[in-house]
């Protein structure tokens, strides 16, 4: 019987009907996956060819924030729970890092794995809060608990309040290797976001990941089958924080300071609009989301400071046209084109 938990209830046809976004043939998720990441690589080195190293800072950070989407695409994706305050664990992860390269030691190892710790900690203290909740309690409850953090951090002198930490030093990754270098940093963020997302995929494929599947399509039939979703929920809640603290870790590293508006509601959002544009559920979709609205974001800034308007509008075009986002509206095409290549092979 508790085997039942681990795939979907079946729609009144006989035929389960989960949505189609979350579960695209392997195949083609990990094409996109491949695509993703060598093209990622291939950008970073042909900008350093051309000596451009404004467009792999770029790239670098358009790669943290795509881990905090990471993040919100376990929780709204894959469990049913939309965060508007992931920004509280990203921000915390990236003081702690900040403080540790500053007071400690300019180590990377040392500042990510710290930065994870707390990042649990504070996970499972708010998971204790926001759990108990549902829909847009839970999602409001997040809220708060980012906006009280933010505010504490805005206004504490001893973390610089208003201004931030400013003067982080670069950390060393390996003797030769550092965050100094535009490049070198630029691949350790990128083999840090692969690990994080073959991880995350193959959580999913685990019976905790089935459950969470489950948690977001029937709570109530997980419960009355005598699982607990409480606990699941709470799982995926502190491992959401670590994700999200890991990448902010990397910010500092990246950009030298820290600020409060790390913590603030517009980052939540907009980690929330980049899971959304690339395909909820889809783990690889929040990624070329971020990618594709980090870019969008310095092309048009660097030509009106309204850049929000554009983003905006993007937005509402992905919801009402492609509402499984631009990667989970492609996968029937691409599974078709798949299908008759291996057809024709």
């Amino acid at each position: 019987m508790r085997d039942a938990i681990l795939t979907p209830p079946p729609s009144p046809t006989g035929v389960a009907t989960p949505p189609r976004a979350r579960r695209a043939p392997p195949d083609v998720l990990r094409l996109l996956a491949w695509v993703f990441f060598v093209g990622a690589a291939v950008f970073g080195l042909a900008a350093t060819a051309l000596g451009d190293q404004f467009f792999v800072r770029l790239a670098t950070e358009a790669l943290i924030f795509g881990g905090l989407a990471l993040s919100v695409d376990l929780l709204l994706g894959r469990t049913g729970l939309l965060p508007l305050g992931q920004a509280l664990f990203f921000g915390l992860g990236a003081y702690v890092s900040a403080l540790v390269l500053q007071h400690w030691a300019a180590s990377f190892w040392l500042a990510l794995v710290v930065a994870v710790a707390s990042s649990a900690l504070a996970g499972l203290v708010g998971g204790l809060i926001a759990i108990r909740s549902k829909g847009v309690y839970f999602a409001l409850i997040s809220f708060g608990l980012a906006q009280v953090v933010s505010k504490v951090v805005f206004n504490t002198r001893e973390l610089g309040a208003s201004d931030g930490i400013i003067g982080v030093p670069a950390a060393v990754v390996l003797p030769g290797l550092g965050s100094a270098d535009p490049l070198g940093f630029f691949l350790v963020t990128l083999a840090f976001i692969a690990a994080l997302y073959l991880g995350l995929r193959h959580l999913m494929g685990t019976p905790l990941g089935r459950q969470l599947d489950a948690i977001r399509v029937n709570e109530h039939r997980v419960a009355f089958l005598g699982f607990d979703p409480w606990r699941y929920k709470l799982a995926a809640f502190v491992a959401a924080a670590c994700m999200a603290g890991a990448s902010g870790a990397l910010y500092p590293m990246l950009r030298g300071f820290v600020s409060p508006e790390l913590m603030f509601f517009q980052v939540s959002g907009q980690a929330v609009i980049n899971v959304i544009v690339g395909g909820t559920g889809t783990l690889i979709g929040p990624l070329y989301g971020s990618a594709l609205l980090t870019g969008l974001r310095s092309v048009v800034g660097s030509f009106t400071t309204h850049h929000h308007i554009v983003i905006g509008l993007l937005f509402v075009v992905v919801v009402i046209l492609l509402p499984r986002g631009l990667v989970g509206s492609s996968l029937p095409r691409l599974q078709r084109w798949l299908n008759l290549r291996g057809n024709k092979s």
